[in-house]
């Protein structure tokens, strides 16, 4: 595919991801997906989802092209011409009304730590009522033993960049539940990676000042 980049990771944990949502999902929806990266996820869930209407996102803008080369081929009918969204924006684009859910996988551990709370009070802002913002990634918890993969892998990221690495899992519950997200889910998946969903409660909170 002309444009399209290839992720060999995005092509393993696409499925396993598919069956959680499926879980956490009702039948229709609008979902915002955060860092959507090459693009073969949001492909993959949209032609599994027919009932629902995405639109991808990534700071990178150079990865857009590839975000529309795999829906293009894929091809799905519901998913919107990707945008660039850069998580630590004072606001985000203005998009055509409230999502339903909003996804992100890998984004936390490849970027500054006050990215957790700027992607929380975003979404918060941009979930509908009783919306759900769904996490994908690796995570350090409280009296789990670390796999020694993730270990490997937390030390190589702070190694490329000291303000990168695994976060832990209760110190984004609580960035989220500051922003009116509580913790509402949590499953296992495979390769020692959590997907974590989080249900907004009442109104959306006021805008904190991205440090």
């Amino acid at each position: 595919m002309s444009g399209a980049q290839h992720s060999p990771a995005a092509e393993r944990n696409r499925q396993p991801i598919l069956e959680v949502l499926r879980e956490l999902l009702p039948a229709h929806g609008r979902a915002l997906e955060i860092a959507s990266g090459t693009g073969q996820h949001v492909a993959w869930f949209a032609a599994a989802l027919p009932g629902w209407n995405w639109q991808p996102t990534d700071a990178d803008a150079g990865v857009l092209p590839s975000i529309a080369a795999w829906c293009a081929e894929a091809p799905v009918p519901n998913v919107r011409a990707p945008q660039r969204l850069d998580v630590m924006a004072p606001t985000w684009p203005a998009f055509d009304g409230p999502f339903d859910a909003i996804y992100c996988a890998n984004l936390l551990h490849i970027a500054p730590w006050a990215t957790c709370a700027a992607l929380m009070q975003g979404a918060a802002r941009h979930l509908a009522p009783r919306g759900q913002l769904i996490l994908y990634g690796p995570y350090l918890q409280e009296g789990v033993p670390t796999s020694p993969g993730n270990l490997a892998f937390d030390r190589s990221l702070r190694e490329r960049n000291p303000a990168w690495g695994l976060r832990r899992l209760d110190e984004v519950a609580r960035q989220a539940a500051l922003a009116g997200l509580p913790l509402a889910s949590r499953f296992q998946m495979p390769a020692h990676n959590l997907l974590l969903a989080f249900k907004r409660q009442g109104a959306s909170p006021p805008v904190q000042p991205v440090s």
